[in-house]
């Protein structure tokens, strides 16, 4: 086991293994919502998957996946439900678009939950999403 590992909150390895078995698409942030897994259902959404990817800061993440309003424009961090879980501990809902690697957009909606180990708060949070179309393998 890798200094990496050794180093990852208990239950962040606990959520990356309850992830890595769902057919959901879901990501994994820590306490500093940066992106430290996601699963191979989100990476078909994504056109890539994490080991090709690996681990990104939210401002890596958001510009490279989004998300954006229904205008197209990027979404402030602070708005995300990412965010919100992990500084206000709460589950978050929102419905919005991403961007995949091959440049493709797609409506999705997306819940994020917190991971809270202690009375202290949050110290990540898990995201599921799926595309609103329901067509979670192509464009129509």
């Amino acid at each position: 086991m890798g200094t990496m590992a050794a180093q990852k909150p208990l239950e962040l390895i606990l959520a990356r293994n309850l992830l890595t078995s769902i057919s959901t698409p879901a990501f994994l942030v820590d306490q500093d919502a940066a992106l430290v897994f996601y699963n191979e259902a989100a990476g078909a959404l994504l056109g890539r998957s994490f080991e090709d990817v690996g681990r990104m800061s939210p401002e890596e993440w958001t510009s490279r996946y989004g998300p954006f309003d229904s205008n197209g424009q990027p979404l402030e961090l602070d708005e995300l439900p990412t965010t919100r879980a992990v500084r206000d501990g709460r589950p978050a809902h929102a419905v919005f678009t991403i961007r995949s690697a091959t440049g493709s957009k797609r409506e999705i909606e997306s819940s994020a939950f917190p991971i809270v180990a202690s009375e202290e708060g949050s110290s990540g949070a898990m995201i599921f999403f799926w595309p609103q179309d329901g067509d979670e393998a192509e464009d129509a």
